[in-house]
């Protein structure tokens, strides 16, 4: 059993974006490249984006902080603290509004 705190993290990682030249950072919360799921919090800053790419998986995004746009061809979904975006099964971008910290959930497909 493992225990952690996504709020810790957030802060933590946002203050590595802040000071980072790409706005951005990442950690592992859970599984891996080996694991059928995987967790990912990645912080962002205002301003900040990932460009558009194919979806790995099955996948959500937790917004734990801030406001993100999710973007997949001409649709777009708007995410603030507290919500849960379904990542279409097709290419999509990210972009925060704000600073922002969000979970990516994946599960890959086999």
């Amino acid at each position: 059993m493992q225990k952690l705190s996504l709020d810790a993290l957030a802060r933590e990682h946002l203050e590595h974006a802040a000071g980072s030249s790409s706005g951005r950072s990442a950690t592992t919360v859970y599984g891996g490249h080996e694991h059928v799921l995987r967790q990912t919090l990645l912080a962002l800053t205002a301003g900040t984006s990932l460009a558009e790419h194919d979806s790995p998986g099955e996948a959500t995004l937790l917004v734990l902080r801030g406001r993100v746009r999710l973007t997949s061809g001409d649709t777009e979904w708007e995410g603030r603290s507290g919500d849960l975006l379904t990542i279409p099964p097709a290419r999509h971008a990210l972009e925060a509004l704000e600073d922002a910290a969000v979970v990516l959930t994946v599960a890959k497909r086999s």
